[in-house]
């Protein structure tokens, strides 16, 4: 349960550190070239879901993410320490998940910033954390079952 913590904690700290100097050092549509032509820094708010979807939802995706955040720690509950890369995803994805929650309920809104040229929504660190973690949760989902079809 502590490297969950860790993990939950270092992802919100870092979330709202780096949304916090966005708010603090940029305005509202501002763009800056991080590498040209792949990478900039553009400050938007999103009242919506990925992509934008479902603007002005908060009350829902407020209760979505709690059911969420508590089917998460209910499921890691159960994972051995053996587990470590499923319980490493599922960290992740809590503390993305967590992070955004903040924005939600002290503004109403997603603070994003994060924009390649190459992916059209503009996103932030907590967004990345859950895909990340969403990433490794599966990968280690499916080579788990690969090797209880070995053993059987």
């Amino acid at each position: 349960m502590r490297s969950l913590l860790i993990v939950v904690s270092s992802v919100i700290i870092v979330d709202q550190i780096t949304k916090q100097l966005v708010r603090s050092m940029m305005e509202l549509g501002q763009s800056s070239t991080v590498i040209s032509n792949f990478l900039y820094f553009t400050y938007v708010r999103n009242p919506g879901a990925a992509f934008g979807m479902f603007p002005y939802q908060t009350a829902f995706f407020i209760a979505i993410t709690l059911v969420v955040a508590i089917l998460i720690l209910y499921y890691y509950r159960f994972l051995s320490e053996d587990h470590k890369w499923m319980r490493l995803g599922l960290a992740l994805q809590l503390g993305g998940a967590l992070g955004n929650l903040i924005d939600r309920v002290t503004g109403g809104y997603v603070i994003d910033f994060i924009n390649f040229t190459i992916w059209p929504p503009v996103f932030n660190f907590a967004d990345a954390a859950i895909v990340v973690g969403i990433g490794i949760f599966l990968l280690a989902f499916w080579r788990e079952l690969n090797l209880q079809e070995e053993r059987s």
